[in-house]
Formats: C-alpha cells, sequence, structure tokens
C-alpha cells in the first residue's frame, strides 16, 4: 500500500471515529469567518495589471480572509503551510530523500471545483515568498476559470494562453508580473480559448515550461490547474510536474472521486501530495484542519 492510499484511508478513518471531524498528519486552525470569498475585490473595480510594474497585490484584505501573508503576525493557517512548503522546497531543489525531475514544478488541483486549490495555491506561493533563499512564480493555469488576479485584487487581460496562442510575439517577461511581495511573481491564465487542452499539450507548452525554469532556476513554480475530474486541462499538465498536490475538502469529496482523481495523473509526476481542507474541529468555522500525506507517485 502507498503512502497516499494510507493517507486516504486515514482520512476516512478519521470521519469515521470523529463523527465528520478529519484531520491528516498535520492540523491548523483559523478564526471564524477565515473562509475565503469568490471575489478578492473589497470595492469598485480591480486595476488592471501592466506589463513592467508591479502589481499591488492588497495585502489587507488577504489577511483579514485569512491568508497567510508574509510578515505577518503568527497563524495557525501559516504554521500548517510551513510544514506543507518545507517537503515540497527540498524535493525543488535537490534536498530530498531522492531526486525529483522537475521538482520545482508544483501543481495544485482538486476532484471537483469549491474544494478550497486556488486559496491553497495562493496560500503556498505566499508562504514560500516568506522564504530567505527562495523565491516563487505562481501561474494561474485553470485557463477556464482563472482566479489568481480576482483573490488578488487585480485584472489581467494578458498571461499564458497568450503565449500559447501567438508563439514568439511577446517575451514571457511581458506577461509575467512583478508584485508587491518582494519574492512572488504572478503569470496570468490570460485570454480563454476552446482548444486550451491542445494548447497545453502542445510543443509550445513544454517550451515555455522549459524558459519559465531556465529563466528563473530559484524559483519554485506553482500553478493553479483546473480541477482533475471536471476538465482534462489538467490531467494534460500534470504530465509536466515534478510534484502534485491535491486538495480534498473534508466532509465533501467522496473517497472514491479522491481515489478516481488520483487514477487519472497516475505515474504523471514523481510527488503526489494530499492536503485536507476545511475539516473542522471545535467551534472553527470556515478553513478548520489542514492535513498533508506525502507519497511517491509511481510506489
Amino acid at each position: 500500500m502507498s503512502l497516499i492510499e494510507r493517507a486516504i484511508g486515514r482520512m476516512s478513518r478519521d470521519g469515521d471515529d470523529r463523527g465528520g471531524r478529519r484531520g491528516g498528519s498535520a492540523t491548523a486552525e483559523e478564526p471564524p469567518g477565515a473562509r475565503a470569498p469568490e471575489s478578492g475585490r473589497e470595492s469598485g473595480r480591480p486595476r488592471e495589471a501592466v506589463a513592467g510594474a508591479a502589481v499591488a497585490i492588497r495585502l489587507d484584505s488577504l489577511r483579514r480572509r485569512g491568508f497567510a501573508v508574509p510578515d505577518s503576525q503568527a497563524s495557525r493557517t501559516g504554521e500548517e503551510f510551513r510544514v506543507i512548503k518545507r517537503p515540497l522546497i527540498a524535493n525543488a531543489f535537490g534536498r530530498g530523500a531522492v531526486a525529483v525531475r522537475n521538482g520545482h514544478r508544483v501543481m495544485v488541483t482538486s476532484a471537483f471545483p469549491g474544494e478550497g486549490k486556488s486559496f491553497c495555491a495562493i496560500n503556498l506561493a505566499l508562504s514560500i515568498a516568506a522564504e530567505r533563499d527562495h523565491q516563487v512564480l505562481l501561474v494561474d493555469a485553470d485557463v477556464a476559470r482563472p482566479s489568481i488576479p480576482r483573490e488578488l485584487g487585480f485584472s489581467a487581460s494578458a498571461g499564458l494562453m497568450n503565449l500559447l496562442l501567438e508563439p514568439g510575439s511577446r517575451d514571457i517577461a511581458d506577461v509575467v508580473l512583478r508584485t508587491n511581495i518582494d519574492k512572488l511573481m504572478i503569470l496570468p491564465a490570460g485570454r480563454r480559448h476552446e482548444l486550451a487542452t491542445e494548447l497545453l499539450a502542445s510543443q509550445t507548452m513544454s517550451r515555455i515550461l522549459d524558459d519559465l525554469s531556465a529563466r528563473y532556476p530559484d524559483r519554485v513554480i506553482i500553478f493553479d490547474s483546473p480541477p482533475l475530474l471536471m476538465t482534462t486541462e489538467s490531467r494534460v499538465l500534470a504530465t509536466h510536474m515534478g510534484q502534485i498536490l491535491m486538495v480534498v475538502a473534508a466532509g465533501s469529496t467522496p473517497k472514491a472521486a479522491v481515489n478516481d482523481a488520483l487514477a487519472t495523473i497516475d505515474g504523471a509526476a514523481e510527488v503526489i501530495g494530499l492536503v485536507l481542507n476545511r475539516a473542522r474541529g471545535g467551534q472553527t468555522a470556515g478553513y478548520g484542519l489542514y492535513g498533508y500525506g506525502y507519497g511517491q507517485g509511481k510506489s
């Protein structure tokens, strides 16, 4: 039995034994009302990102909504993502138990929409941005339903899909956005297209990923991808990854769906991790407890 199968089994047992409360090998609590809303905008229209200019992420808004903002007061969410990021960083830079090919490419996904994958992808990026020796590039690869700019309070019309649709017409640096968090950069999804799956599976996508890896060798590259059981884009994207983090919503994602989702990416990456999201404890509301289990994807 693989580590992932054991992690799934533990999630199931915890739910049965605790009357619905679930937890993995690590937990964290957030204050009531910490769950992120659908939109990151406080009010008004989000500002359009300008190439070459730093995007002003609304840190106060993120902090109020329970995100682990760098240089903020210690929080349980922040502590939990410190635990989650550590093996990812080790694998990304060759300090893990075994060498992981493309270990600096990390895909965050889920079985279904609404399980908190974007919340986790953003928090993971924010946590890595707090590192002294590493930087992070957050890619909005959920090209059909992009949410990263909306959650962070800005808008962007160009991004990954523009690079795929117009190869050679613009440089990656033209669409990768700097932010007011020194070690965090963002690549938005860009324009939508009905052939997204084919574009992500193209040689152009492979060249873009190789270019990103060559340009930013000191960065962990996090991809917020579509849900595995809703589209085929994420399954294609998974073949380019070294590590995959799958978010599971406690109390709502059936164990069978978790198994089905994992089956779609079997063998796609060398390391697959699970994050148990929204498990509740005591009077905690919103995003409550997190758990994680890591295992070799090919074991």
